[in-house]
């Protein structure tokens, strides 16, 4: 029998009675390990959340990486790209080598996009807008899915359909709707233009920097207020499979096409999101130094709790320990019975406090208990994304620190005297 297990055991059970002690100790260290570990999982949680889905959103309005022109002309205006067929199969191919064979490139789709700003009037009011035109090649499936009412314009770069799909936000400050027939005024190198819309939907993510500013429709429209060819666009977004590989494919995109300079003379520029948003992402960098913060006291919390929990036990035991020294236990054997102690009750806290973290984390993603101002946060409701990587490592890192506050209390077992703890009272 392992004699130390056997002690630690009962210690843990806490079945002497005359110990009255033992038990609220091992509960209050307990609480302190669960109650650390479950927050520490739900901020990581929500954190990760948070910035994959603003990320997600500013991503959804320009793509992971834009390929577009560093040339303006002389009204500081930036001049088209020859978005050719060829240039696309560049662009689209141009990170192939970037990952082991046979694994997929890391860009997933490339697509054609144009800028025009102009003016949405009604007879009340006005509003400078920025009109993206897109075409048969443009990824709808996010703006698909924050559509709150009417449908996504016909996207087209051989018609104009008249189409137009605005923000809720937009819809509000001008009074429009789905269906509502609005002009559109452009101002031009020599004069004005002006030209009918339809509102054929309203969309709303909650990102009001965005929000406010874009509004949708075809490529073939914004290509003749602009005056370009066919084969002209404002440039290339880059949509990739992971925004893990941001910097290696800007690096490739860079090599194999930025500041190439195209029939028309216009050099290349490569740009990713980080570069075209960076106040929004150096806020959302912010946010993991909170994290640690939040890390860094709640594993000082479990482990003071452990440490003290521990000291409270070995006090209240110690004429069993000076019995124990008497009767020939040696100090590693004496400090092995409070270090199995330990290593159950952080176990079962550790345990604990997983269930508890994972299964609020759970409830908030399935059932979005928690709310918020979406005006505020751009979110409706606090997001929650498991991050297992991070979650493995904080579980790691606590069962470590543990293990030295356990290791350093027990030594303390080394000091003591049997003939003066067996008379302590």
């Amino acid at each position: 029998m392992n004699f130390p297990l056997f002690i630690a055991r009962r210690i843990y059970s806490g079945r002497d009675s005359s110990h009255a002690v033992s038990q609220p100790a091992i509960r209050i260290a307990l609480a302190g390990i669960v109650t650390g570990l479950a927050v520490m999982i739900v901020s990581i949680c929500v954190v990760m959340g948070f910035k994959h889905e603003v990320a997600s959103k500013v991503i959804g309005f320009g793509s992971h990486i834009q390929v577009v022109s560093l040339t303006q002309d002389q009204y500081m205006q930036r001049m088209p790209i020859l978005t050719t067929d060829s240039l696309e199969q560049v662009v689209a191919h141009s990170a192939d080598d970037l990952l082991p064979g046979g694994v997929a490139s890391p860009i997933s789709h490339v697509q054609r996009y144009a800028i025009k700003m102009g003016m949405l009037k009604t007879d009340d009011d006005f509003l400078g807008l920025q009109f993206k035109g897109a075409g048969e090649d443009y990824d709808t499936t996010f703006f698909a899915s924050y559509i709150v009412d009417g449908r996504l314009p016909r996207f087209s770069s051989t018609e104009a359909s008249n189409d137009l799909m605005i923000s809720r936000r937009t819809a509000d400050d001008l009074g429009l709707s789905v269906g509502d027939r609005v002009f559109a005024y452009f101002v031009g190198n020599d004069d004005m233009r002006a030209r009918r819309f339809t509102v054929c939907g309203i969309f709303e993510t909650n990102l009001s920097e965005y929000d406010r500013s874009v509004v949708l429709t075809d490529i073939y429209t914004i290509r003749k207020l602009n005056g370009w060819d066919a084969d002209q666009s404002s440039g290339f977004e880059v949509q990739l499979t992971d925004f893990d590989h941001l910097d290696a494919v800007t690096d490739c995109l860079l090599e194999q096409v930025g500041h190439t300079i195209d029939g028309a003379g216009c050099t290349y520029g490569v740009f990713n999101i980080r570069e075209l948003a960076p106040n929004i992402f150096s806020w959302l960098g912010v946010l993991d130094v909170n994290v640690i913060m939040i890390l860094v006291l709640m594993i000082c919390v479990a482990s003071f709790t452990v440490a003290s929990g521990l000291l409270i036990i070995m006090l209240e035991r110690i004429q069993m320990i000076g019995v124990l020294k008497a009767l020939g236990a040696t100090n590693n054997a004496v400090r092995k019975v409070f270090v199995d102690f330990a290593i159950m009750l952080v176990g079962r806290g550790m345990i604990w406090g997983n269930i508890i973290g994972l299964a609020l984390c759970w409830l908030q993603s399935r059932f979005h208990l928690v709310s918020l101002d979406a005006s505020v946060y751009y979110i409706d409701s606090v997001p929650i994304r498991f991050n297992w990587i991070l979650i493995i490592a904080v579980n790691i890192i606590t069962l470590a620190i543990s293990s030295v506050v356990i290791f350093g209390s027990s030594y303390l077992m080394g000091i003591s005297r049997p003939a003066r703890t067996m008379r302590f009272e």
